[in-house]
């Protein structure tokens, strides 16, 4: 009998007497009780009627607990389907419909809003806390831990990741057991991990980086995790000497350079520091090499697809660029017109082919046949450029493409240009409305602390370095800039909030 993501992640626990996750409190788990505690959830969902196939709605708090209840879907089948601890009712209530859903899984302090929305429809309803208890828990201590797998194949769905949804209805992204596997062992491989490392692991657990790359690398290579519930600069400091290897956001990493006690002698032990989920700024890049001696290693993923490309681990890690793609995955460069392959240097459409890349989306077979092209290439919407050495770098999202007067602009060209400018910390360029040029660009700065903006002086800058129709027809700064849980700017609210500029 196989299930090649269970024999691969989760059966090695069975037997390891030594620490698999260690909790913020400090208390150690080894792999041996993580895997019975996985076993007996596993055998509480067969208990509750789920079968392969069946799709777990899961919005609960990171915990140990919340993490073995992944471990046993992949065990019993069930399609996992994590969703962010931010979203409303309202939201839940439409990933649940949409997903058909037989089970929503949620935190007991959200019982009286979620328990309807199971039942109109026609889920079942149980609960897990921050601590790992809850009536599931109680269910699966009452169920025991002899549980004997479900056969699964590698094309068979592991899991749904719905997109955020900026614009439009969310997207089920359904990825199966291949797609997840296939990039954990090439990331084990790429990144060096093997059964003596310790990952500093601070992501949320509803999203493909803390799920999926942080979790089955370390689960795939053996290795154990300091399991904490999110990220606070205090506590990483306080765990960082027991670590080797650490995954976060930029935004993880300017807070660190922002605390005098992170310093060179705190991280000295350390072997890698990676980061994605959003651009990580050159500067930031540059500062950390100096206070700590490491290169950040960033990487490019999404929803869709795990990760795509990667800074080498042996060689130049290019700040500003997410490094080449990774083996068994092709990176192309194509007119967003017309799909034709753009020559190297030219910006255009990032599409992506290989073992990584998703089924397509849930019961939306119209914007699969939109999005994933026949020949196995996916169209991720963002736009990027490969240089000669083939280092990818990504200017911008399709969306935020800005047509002005007919030409286009994009504003990763702009914000490199802003983020070095003097006082500015960081900005986000968008595009507004406009009654001559159709949009017109507008930035929006934020100060480095205790200093202050030119507006004037930056104005003169952007005239000897961009185009007319490039420089912004509006400066703002404001205090900060709006971001989802995973420190991506939101550009839909800055576009929404500065949208009657020129009305």
């Amino acid at each position: 009998m196989t299930n090649p993501l269970f024999d691969k992640l989760v059966a090695p626990l069975a037997n390891r007497e030594g620490m698999f996750l260690t909790d913020a409190a400090g208390t150690e788990i080894s792999g041996k009780s993580f895997y019975a505690t996985a076993m007996s959830l596993a055998s509480a969902l067969k208990g509750l009627g789920l079968k392969p196939g069946d799709r777990m709605a899961v919005q609960v708090e990171k915990s140990p607990e919340a993490l073995a209840l992944y471990c046993a879907a992949v065990a019993t089948g069930v399609v996992f389907l994590p969703l962010n601890t931010a979203y409303t009712a309202d939201e839940v209530a439409y990933f649940v419909s949409d997903a058909g859903a037989s089970l929503l899984v949620g935190d007991p302090a959200k019982a009286e809003k979620l328990t309807p929305i199971a039942e109109t429809n026609g889920a079942k309803f149980e609960t897990l806390d921050s601590k790992g208890r809850g009536s599931l828990r109680d269910k699966a201590d009452a169920a025991g831990s002899d549980f004997t797998p479900i056969e699964r194949s590698g094309d068979d769905m592991a899991a749904i990741l719905y997109t955020s949804g900026t614009t439009g209805r969310s997207k089920g992204a359904m990825l199966s057991q291949n797609n997840l596997l296939s990039n954990a062992e090439v990331l084990v491989q790429e990144w060096r991990f093997d059964s003596s490392d310790v990952l500093l692991h601070a992501l949320p657990i509803f999203h493909t980086h803390g799920l999926f790359v942080a979790s089955n690398v370390v689960m795939l290579s053996g290795g154990s995790m300091i399991f904490l519930p999110g990220f606070k600069t205090d506590e990483a400091i306080k765990w960082l000497p027991k670590a080797t290897t650490m995954m976060g956001v930029p935004t993880f990493y300017t807070r660190l350079l922002d605390t005098p006690a992170f310093t060179r002698e705190l991280v000295s032990h350390m072997r890698l520091f990676t980061s994605g989920s959003a651009p990580l700024l050159a500067e930031t890049h540059k500062q950390f090499e100096e206070r700590t001696g490491h290169r950040i290693l960033e990487r490019y993923g999404m929803t869709e697809t795990n990760m795509n490309t990667s800074n080498p681990y042996d060689g130049d890690r290019r700040a500003g660029t997410v490094g080449m793609p990774l083996p068994g995955v092709e990176v192309v460069i194509t007119d967003p017109q017309t799909g034709e392959q753009l020559p190297v240097g030219e910006p255009g459409m990032i599409e992506v082919r290989g073992p990584n890349v998703f089924k397509g989306y849930w019961q939306m077979p119209e914007k699969t046949k939109e999005e994933l092209r026949e020949n196995g290439f996916f169209i991720t919407g963002d736009i990027g450029v490969i240089d000669q050495d083939g280092y990818v770098s990504i200017v911008g999202r399709q969306k935020d493409l800005i047509i002005t007067g007919g030409y286009n602009v994009y504003p990763k060209e702009i914000e490199l240009i802003l983020d070095e400018q003097p006082g500015v910390l960081e900005s986000a360029v968008v595009g507004v409305p406009h009654p001559d040029f159709g949009e017109a660009v507008v930035a929006v700065l934020i100060a480095k602390p205790g200093e202050t903006i030119d507006q004037a002086a930056i104005k003169a800058s952007m005239e000897q370095q961009l185009a007319k129709f490039k420089q912004p027809k509006h400066i703002a700064v404001i205090d900060d800039l709006p971001r989802n849980t995973m420190g991506k700017v939101q550009k839909n609210l800055l576009r929404q909030q500065f949208n009657s500029l020129f009305a």
